[in-house]
């Protein structure tokens, strides 16, 4: 070999160790959500950075399908239906019902699900470690316990705490089940108030006045349908409103304890990526993300009474300064 071929098969080692990853052959993704929020826009915005961050560009060789289906079941079966048979590489569902939607149409091709608090318990897969089926995915769950704790960093004299939710929502039942009892162990009662639709939110949320020091909320489609409602109710009161989502901290809520959504979709972007390049979704645990951050809305915090600590102040991200 002369000098000169020896230096032209050195530099061609060099760019391609230096070179950002190059994917000649086109892959697609198929996302299925069903709700239009800031929140899911923000983990589809999370798992475009980590495709984008290896080398998967849309329009280059990356093809991406989204479709939203809000309070449709027979047409989010359909859709799910219909994305199944479009043989993308990966499907990824933003929700429960998106991901059992698809479940009920492919046992074969990867499904990958985002920010779902507890997919053990909704059943997508049978456990924390590797499914060994065609599911797997990240996980938002945050100890109960710390959402208690957060309800005393902002009310330190709360001994009673509302709730307002709809008992025909297992996935609610549960959650505040588990919230009772963190509750509790944390020296607080929980006072809790149905509300079988959205129009009912408000008049719940106002028979709390009096009886509780401040009101959580957690998500259900109820519940974040009347937000507006529920934020009035807890300024008129002067009651601290602490919620579990980025969404409630900007629509009044005082405060939340959240993973944030772009974070969660870009942990399931990673996913995705390891799928693609040959990993089977079953060789895959679940994942659960574990840097929760504390959210503000500093405008409510007046509204509703609530004086701010510096301690408070430098741990946490105001999310609505005025």
């Amino acid at each position: 070999m002369t000098y000169r071929i020896y230096l032209a098969v050195l530099l061609c080692g060099l760019t391609f160790l230096v070179a950002p990853t190059v994917w000649a052959q086109t892959k697609s993704v198929s996302v299925l959500g069903t709700e239009r929020s800031a929140g899911a826009e923000a983990m589809r915005d999370g798992l475009r950075d980590a495709l984008k961050a290896v080398g998967f560009i849309e329009g280059r060789n990356l093809k991406i399908m989204l479709e939203t289906v809000v309070d449709d079941e027979q047409r989010l079966s359909q859709q799910a239906l219909n994305l199944v048979l479009g043989r993308p590489d990966v499907l990824v569902a933003l929700s429960i019902p998106a991901a059992q939607a698809l479940m009920r149409h492919t046992k074969q091709m990867p499904i990958v699900f985002v920010g779902v608090t507890d997919p053990v318990e909704a059943e997508l897969v049978p456990g924390w470690s590797a499914s060994g089926t065609n599911v797997t995915g990240v996980s938002d769950l945050l100890p109960m316990a710390r959402r208690a704790q957060l309800v005393r960093q902002f009310v330190p004299q709360a001994k009673r705490v509302g709730v307002v939710y709809n008992p025909a929502d297992a996935a609610s039942v549960v959650v505040i089940r588990e919230f009772q009892e963190q509750l509790t162990k944390s020296g607080m009662l929980m006072v809790e108030v149905a509300a079988l639709r959205a129009v009912d939110v408000s008049a719940a949320a106002r028979s709390l006045i009096g009886r509780v020091d401040a009101i959580h909320t957690f998500w259900d489609s109820h519940t974040q349908v009347a937000y507006p409602g529920l934020v009035k109710v807890a300024n008129d009161a002067k009651m601290a409103l602490v919620a579990a989502d980025t969404s409630s901290v900007q629509a009044g809520a005082l405060a939340a304890l959240v993973l944030p959504e772009r974070e969660v979709g870009a942990a399931a972007g990673r996913q995705v990526i390891r799928i693609l390049r040959g990993v089977k979704p079953g060789a895959i645990a679940p994942e659960i993300i574990s840097r929760p951050q504390v959210q503000i809305n500093l405008v409510a915090a007046k509204k509703q009474g609530v004086s701010l600590s510096d301690a408070v102040l430098k741990t946490a991200v105001a999310v609505v300064k005025e």
